[in-house]
């Protein structure tokens, strides 16, 4: 090298890997959809404003997800993290109370007519696009 500096496209800050992130766990304790829908709680906001306890991806989540719904994969992608993460964390948080998640409804036999409804409605909202 003749004292020149190499130009990175990564950042240079710290590096903390997925595990860590989650304490070395791969498994959520819930299982949550990939399409599910999350909010904070009221308990997650007074939690938010506390700061006591809960990590900075906690923090950064329960603001994400603060007045309006966010999907487990819009907030992975938000936090640029892998999805097994997200939902570990999110898993975490909905068990301690700090989030609601809302799971999809499934498309059963019994709830045909609620199905098609839905399906018709975005195919109606895909043609208008």
């Amino acid at each position: 090298m003749n004292g020149e500096m190499i130009e990175r496209d990564e950042p240079t800050g710290a590096l903390v890997r997925p595990y860590a992130v989650t304490r070395g766990r791969t498994r959520p304790r819930l299982h949550i959809a990939l399409e599910a829908l999350v909010e904070t709680t009221v308990r997650g906001r007074s939690a938010g404003s506390a700061k006591g306890g809960q990590g900075r991806e906690h923090q950064y989540i329960a603001a994400l997800c603060d007045g309006r719904l966010q999907s487990l994969a819009e907030i992975a992608a938000r936090m640029q993290l892998p999805l097994g993460v997200a939902r570990v964390l999110i898993a975490d948080m909905a068990a301690d109370g700090l989030v609601a998640v809302y799971e999809p409804t499934s498309l059963d036999d019994t709830n045909d007519a609620v199905g098609t409804e839905l399906l018709e409605r975005v195919l109606s909202g895909l043609r208008r696009l």
